[in-house]
């Protein structure tokens, strides 16, 4: 009987760190909601974070640089709604019109405005790989025929 308390306090170790495993794992985890879908959520959890993913609208972005505070207005590609917001921070380099963002924060159905602590725009395509293909203009390496 001696290993019965090692079998029940091992069982107990490990059902524990399963659990705290599973339950780190979900609070990690994070959805981006569309802007229509944030405007729905936003109306009944004011005062909780979430995150959005969408576009940023041309013509827009307007910056106070004193401030290091940008107001944009993002979109979604599938409708035509618009979601304002608000984000005082640093500006990540990419940012512009038409960039693909995600904003995590707060949106305040009084004002009418998302307000971001978080902004994140997404690297443009244009950075892929040429391929094998050499550059008419770049003079080739010494050494290689």
């Amino acid at each position: 009987m001696p290993h019965l308390k090692f079998i029940v306090a091992g069982g107990f170790i490990l059902t524990s760190i399963t659990y705290l495993m599973f339950s780190g794992f979900s609070d990690s985890m994070v959805y981006y909601h569309t802007v229509s879908e944030a405007l729905e959520l936003a109306q009944e959890n004011s005062d909780k974070g979430i995150r959005v993913s969408g576009y940023v609208s041309s013509g827009t972005i307007e910056r106070d640089q004193s401030a290091s505070r940008v107001d944009f207005l993002v979109y979604e590609r599938d409708s035509d709604q618009t979601l304002p917001v608000v984000y005082q921070g640093i500006i990540p380099d990419t940012f512009k019109d038409d960039a693909e963002v995600v904003v995590e924060g707060n949106y305040r159905p009084e004002e009418g405005v998302f307000h971001a602590n978080v902004l994140l725009a997404k690297c443009p395509s244009k950075y892929e790989a040429m391929g094998d293909e050499h550059p008419e203009d770049m003079p080739m390496a010494e050494g290689t025929d």
